[in-house]
């Protein structure tokens, strides 16, 4: 395949060493972080650094009828960057500048392959704020990040990724480039066709350039409140007393027993491996009105049966009890392969929601980890895979579909956060009616004729 006359008409647009053949390609380069999501053989990978590039490389897939797969920092949990056979990678990793920082209007323009973490940095030296906070910002970049619409940890206040992007350059078709939104806070010159390339998980066109909103930075310490509790369903009941309160936490996070273990067991971090599970707060309110709001976050956790409950005096202890809600996963995933749940339910079914992922844990004899935006109705159950054997796994993924059908029969989604990508594909099936997947379908149809992008991922 050395020879091959696609990647030899791949290298007239964009230089020779950029271009891989199918043999050179890394097989880490063919998936994401999805655990028992199927991934083919690409054909060839491209690392564009510009827009023109994208461009040529997609007009070049379009004369060979081969499709075209987009992939970030491969930090998904869906199966949504996993390589198609036959297919052109383009990895986004080397589009990775910041074009712009509009400090009087609070907007930055990047290219996809910005890390999150870096764009946050940046617009920090200049008293900003780039929100949206995956738990991967460290490594996730803008473009996957826009891609799934990722939440995070403070998107219980703040908002998601959706809420963050003015505008978006996109090479669509065979290799038209469009521009989508611009720079203006408000717009509605048309259809939402910016709101549909958010979180459409590269299934519409490949993105090229992003122009997000940004915050002016709170340069004060945020107050931290922090709660145990003896089982999950008691952390739950704390989450729908604050729901139900007057505060508007700017994170209510939730980390249960085996994460809490597997992180203290990884990273020595001097956390109590007894609690069953701990719920974290955050107000970052101004100074009088965060200890008010402390105060009432307080109340709510020992009013729903805390075993202790305390606002936290050492700012650099409080991070660190953030740092392992991060860690949870990572430190999860070194003990043995973890498929990753992402159901979000109304917050007043948290606590129903925890006590059904219980009971299907037990059921099935699998166990199930627990961590969530709890204060958005996400949750994050980690189902342990006990084995490679085909019995093992069959139970860990009926686990996984009892787990979506508790989230819809609550009225819930199966997917708050990491996207549809490859494993949820039946469960978005089960949750929307056949006329509302018929329109998904019309969507597909109508800016993708030929499902040269991303195709057999999110839409069923």
């Amino acid at each position: 395949m050395r020879h091959d006359p696609l990647v030899q008409a791949l290298r007239a647009g964009t230089p020779r060493a950029r271009v891989l053949a199918r043999e050179d390609i890394p097989s880490g380069l063919l998936h994401d972080e999805a655990a028992g999501a199927r991934h083919g053989q690409a054909r060839a990978l491209v690392l564009p650094t510009e827009t023109p590039e994208v461009r040529e490389t997609v007009r070049t897939c379009a004369q060979f009828g081969v499709p075209v797969v987009a992939r970030g920092a491969g930090t998904g949990l869906s199966g949504g960057a996993n390589a198609v056979d036959g297919c052109v990678l383009i990895g986004t990793e080397r589009m990775n500048r910041v074009l712009e920082v509009d400090t009087d209007n609070q907007t930055a323009i990047v290219q996809p392959g910005v890390v999150n973490d870096d764009l946050k940095g940046l617009c920090a030296e200049r008293g900003l704020w780039y929100p949206p906070d995956p738990a991967s910002s460290a490594w996730s970049t803008i473009g996957g990040n826009v891609a799934t619409n990722a939440g995070g940890i403070c998107c219980v206040k703040y908002g998601v990724t959706r809420d963050y992007v003015l505008g978006i350059e996109a090479v669509v078709g065979d290799g038209t480039v469009v521009r989508l939104g611009g720079r203006t806070v408000k717009g509605v010159a048309g259809y939402d066709l910016l709101g549909l390339f958010v979180g459409s998980e590269g299934t519409l066109g490949v993105i090229t350039e992003v122009t997000v909103r940004l915050r002016s930075r709170n340069s004060r310490p945020p107050v931290t409140v922090v709660g145990f509790f003896d089982s999950l369903t008691a952390a739950g009941e704390a989450v729908v007393s604050v729901t139900a309160s007057a505060a508007t936490p700017a994170a209510l996070e939730l980390v249960d027993r085996h994460c809490l273990r597997a992180v203290e067991a990884w990273k020595r971090m001097g956390m109590d491996p007894n609690a069953a599970v701990l719920l974290l707060a955050r107000s970052d309110a101004p100074a009088d009105a965060a200890e008010e709001e402390a105060r009432v976050l307080l109340d709510c956790f020992r009013s729903a049966g805390a075993s202790w409950a305390e606002r936290s005096t050492d700012p650099v202890e409080a991070e660190a009890l953030f740092e392992a809600r991060r860690l949870a996963y990572p430190a999860l995933a070194r003990l043995g392969p973890v498929l990753t749940e992402d159901v979000c339910v109304p917050r007043g079914h948290v606590p129903e929601m925890l006590a059904h992922i219980e009971e299907i844990s037990a059921a099935w004899g699998t166990p199930v980890a627990n961590i969530a935006h709890a204060g958005d109705g996400n949750l994050h159950p980690l189902i342990m895979t006990p084995g490679s054997d085909a019995v093992a796994m069959d139970r860990v993924h009926h686990v996984f579909d009892a787990i979506m059908d508790a989230a819809i029969a609550l009225g819930g989604t199966v997917t708050g956060e990491h996207g549809i990508g490859l494993l949820k594909r039946d469960g978005m099936r089960r949750e929307m009616s056949s006329a509302v997947l018929s329109l998904q379908r019309s969507v597909k149809q109508a800016l993708d004729p030929q499902s040269r992008f991303n195709p057999g991922k999110l839409v069923p």
